[in-house]
């Protein structure tokens, strides 16, 4: 599988800005070939202007996913969504089968396939609350699905998930050998960046893809640095913090490979 990562520049209030310049990221992965293209946390609103979420919300068949959705089908590129503010009300209303178990607003992550279908839909579990207004605005999500893709059986978390280790271990449970991780990482923190997520490959023998944004807010600058790291936790593709497209070939047999080489999750008690 050739995959992307497509780290935006993400503007304060530039909403329609932010979209357009998702789109067209993933016209331009799609020209390069790959299969995935996957998008920050909240690159439409940008995740630290708090003030815009509420008015930004949609339902999962709001205007935003579905213009993915679109430019899933018209680019014949699979496109993980990650991630935007949903309105849990606006999707149960639509009598989804995402349906939440309640309402509020989510940080919601949407993986669509090359042809446009929605293939796994992950509400973000930890909230963040040091110097963060998410604790108080959105909802915890509760389900930790999984979708199949390009051989990969692929798993979403989102950002601040990293620093729980637990969440990851379930999902390569569920048969994850690929991790995909939306993210709007500040600055100070470039060393947790780089650490969590390779520790999370090295400890779950998989492919753990951060995808973050480029963004300078009031409060905070995201630190970039979008990166691949293989099953043995070796980054195999990154960047700097301005706005870049990653790129790496990735394959579910080197997966296997570094599980039968090095089986330790079969040592588990």
């Amino acid at each position: 599988m050739k995959l992307a990562l497509a780290q935006l520049q993400i503007e304060p209030a530039d909403v329609a800005g932010n979209v357009a310049r998702a789109e067209t990221a993933i016209e331009t992965a799609a020209a390069r070939g790959v299969d995935l293209v996957a998008l920050p946390e909240l690159f439409n609103v940008g995740y630290f202007s708090f003030d815009l979420y509420a008015r930004n919300a949609e339902g999962l068949h709001g205007k935003t996913l579905s213009r993915l959705s679109d430019a899933a089908l018209e680019n014949d590129v699979a496109v993980l969504a990650g991630s935007i503010v949903e309105d849990l009300g606006q999707t149960r209303a639509q009598t989804d089968a995402y349906t939440p178990a309640e309402d509020g607003l989510a940080n919601t992550a949407v993986l669509f396939d090359a042809e446009g279908e929605r293939q796994l839909v992950y509400r973000k579990h930890h909230l963040f609350g040091y110097e963060s207004a998410e604790t108080g605005l959105l909802t915890p999500g509760d389900r930790v699905p999984v979708a199949d893709l390009g051989g990969f059986t692929i798993g979403v978390t989102t950002c601040y998930d990293l620093r729980f280790p637990e969440l990851y271990r379930g999902l390569v449970d569920e048969g994850a050998d690929m991790l995909l991780v939306p993210s709007a990482w500040p600055y100070p923190r470039v060393e947790h960046w780089q650490t969590l997520p390779r520790a999370r490959a090295i400890e779950n023998l998989s492919y753990v893809a951060t995808i973050n944004g480029s963004a300078d807010f009031e409060d905070a600058t995201l630190v970039g640095r979008s990166t691949v790291f293989d099953p043995w936790g070796t980054p195999v593709a990154t960047t700097d913090d301005r706005p870049d497209i990653v790129y790496a070939d990735v394959d579910p047999d080197e997966v296997a490979r570094v599980r039968d080489e090095f089986p330790a999750l079969d040592d588990r008690r």
